[in-house]
């Protein structure tokens, strides 16, 4: 509870939201409680179909209780993790014992990307909740029919859960669960067990909870012509076969090569990745000793399983970054075992594998980001005084594709911006290894493991404030509130691109914004409805706006260009610049 209060709790406030789909998601749920609509997502006036609705729901409703502030849009994603935490925790206690489920919870929470994933409102970690409740479920189902007991309970539970995670993340909530189900049954030879599962009252409860949605947008968004061919053929046909096969429209994403998606396995789930090895080797040996169907061999075939449906899934089709994240509760799991063997008399083996992997993996990847990060915080140049951060990074638009894409702007000019989070990340690093190396080498595991965790919590608020200074690159609060100082009705507010160029400024001025040549990607599909609010511009009706006596904003990312551009249609001037974007107005 004190880590999910201090890195999730303590975070929400700050920084603001990032544009793209960070800022787009929390702006659909602003746009629901305006519309009174919890049905058809609409994004600045747009119908926009990308994903299901329970996230929107969840932000709408926070935002209502609380009003619509960032904090509040991000207050639902920070709930999911503590009960993600708590479900991980239960699941490891039932295969490894109270120490074990605790490691596990440890894990978790304290692990690269369960953190770094929830900086943005996305719906992959609630995907691996309701991934790990669901085969807890299922678990304790098989328990009673084992025991001639009646399964309908948590059946119906598996069922509630498994439509709660079609509505969070779409069809493949109902493909992990339910795949994992039947090759877990088959392996383990209880496929006759299926008959004592209830499935009749578990399918008409997932049909109950999941379907009601599914047609009423199907209904209220039937097909219009050959461009506008409906909430189905989106929805189902593009957003779920299409993307699988790397054919969407629009391709607004990018993929991630399949050997740096594996090895990015292992990179979110450090520092805990390290005790993996012999994890692994430990359910391997589990499994041919014992057999598939022995109750010794149900945590390692579970945890191998589980991790390999959802890697073997996007492995096979449309990737990013973080889409292996449901498979991490397996993986920490797979960790906290073995750091519970570690403290066990009966496992001397682990014991000293723990020591082992502590000291020659460990050990030498906390010194290395370690000495890495001290060796940028002495040593990068301070920004001089009204610089601002774009003007010391480079620009690789073809990356801004992927998440992570803005790190490779990164340059070692720009690293004076974070000496401050580069000292805290390197503390905690000298800390996680050699502390943790010391106390294990003296027995004392269970001090180890907690002081690798609340390393950890220092390594994780430093990547905290990194964003926090990276921020003016990724959002557009600063530019938003400059608007909203000075702002009138009547007044117009212009994107010059895309939405996701400037989307956090629609969140923020609570205003329509008017896209410049932005007839592409996320609003692209909706702008074809007739209801289709009045937003996408071209030069000519920017040039008119401009010449206007209404007041219009522009922000861009091209200000000397727009001078250019627009000095002959009337004034220009600049009402901020931030993060290489600028706002200008053609009135002072």
């Amino acid at each position: 509870m004190i880590i999910w209060g201090v890195l999730q709790l303590g975070g929400i406030f700050t920084p603001g939201l990032l544009d793209d789909v960070d800022s787009v998601y929390l702006e659909v749920a602003r746009e629901m409680l305006v519309r009174h609509d919890y049905v058809t997502p609409y994004v600045d006036g747009i119908r926009f179909f990308d994903k299901p609705p329970l996230m929107y729901w969840l932000a709408a409703g926070s935002m209502k209780i609380f009003g619509p502030h960032d904090w509040a849009g991000r207050l639902p994603l920070t709930l999911l993790v503590l009960g993600l935490i708590f479900s991980v925790y239960s699941l490891g206690r039932r295969f490894f014992g109270e120490r074990g489920g605790f490691y596990s919870g440890l894990a978790i929470a304290t692990s690269i990307g369960p953190y770094l994933f929830t900086r943005f409102y996305i719906p992959d970690v609630p995907l691996a909740l309701w991934m790990t409740v669901s085969i807890h479920l299922l678990l304790i189902a098989l328990d009673r029919v084992r025991t001639h007991e009646s399964a309908l309970k948590p059946m119906l539970g598996f069922a509630a859960v498994t439509a709660l995670n079609v509505l969070t993340k779409g069809f493949i909530g109902l493909v992990f669960p339910v795949g994992f189900a039947l090759i877990f049954l088959l392996l383990t030879r209880q496929i006759r067990a299926m008959l004592r599962l209830h499935l009749v009252a578990s399918t008409a409860l997932f049909l109950l909870i999941a379907l009601p949605w599914h047609v009423l947008a199907a209904i209220r968004n039937p097909a219009i012509d050959a461009n506008a061919r409906g909430w189905f053929w989106f929805y189902v046909i593009n957003e779920h076969f299409m993307r699988f096969l790397g054919k969407r429209i629009p391709h607004d994403y990018g993929q991630v090569p399949l050997l740096l998606f594996w090895g990015m396995i292992l990179a979110w789930l450090l520092p805990w990745a390290v005790f993996l090895p012999r994890a692994i080797r430990w359910g391997v040996a589990t499994l041919r000793t014992q057999g598939m169907k022995a109750r010794a061999s149900e945590a390692p075939l579970t945890l191998f399983l589980w991790a390999f449906t959802v890697i073997g899934f996007f492995s096979l089709g449309s990737r990013q970054e973080y889409y292996a994240l449901p498979a991490l509760p397996a993986l920490a799991i797979l960790a906290g075992g073995q750091l519970e063997r570690a403290e066990d008399p009966l496992h001397p083996g682990s014991r000293h594998a723990g020591y082992f992997w502590t000291r020659w993996l460990l050990l030498p990847i906390t010194t290395l980001a370690a000495v890495v990060c001290t060796w940028f915080a002495i040593t990068a140049p301070t920004p001089p005084a009204g610089v601002d951060i774009s003007d010391l990074l480079t620009t690789n638009p073809e990356r801004y594709t992927l998440a992570l894409g803005h790190l490779y702007d990164l340059t070692g000019k720009a690293m004076g911006f974070f000496r401050f989070p580069l000292i805290l990340v390197a503390v905690s690093m000298y800390a996680a290894g050699l502390t943790a190396w010391l106390l294990r080498r003296k027995g004392k595991c269970y001090a180890a493991n907690v002081t690798l965790a609340i390393a950890m919590m220092g390594n994780l608020w430093g990547m905290h404030e990194g964003l926090a200074r990276f921020y003016p690159i990724l959002g557009s609060k600063g530019l938003a509130d400059a608007i909203n100082s000075v702002f009138q009705p009547g007044d117009q507010i212009m994107l010059d691109g895309e939405l996701t160029s400037g989307s956090s400024i629609a969140f923020y001025t609570r205003q329509p914004l008017h896209l410049v040549n932005g007839r592409v990607n996320g609003p692209w599909y909706g702008s074809f409805w007739p209801d289709a609010a009045r937003v996408f511009e071209t030069e000519d009706s920017l040039h008119q706006a401009w010449a206007s006596h209404d007041r219009v904003f522009l922000m861009t990312y091209e200000p000397q260009r727009r001078l250019t551009d627009l000095r002959p249609f009337g004034g220009v001037y600049e009402l901020k610049s931030e993060g290489g974007k600028t706002v200008l107005t053609n009135h002072p």
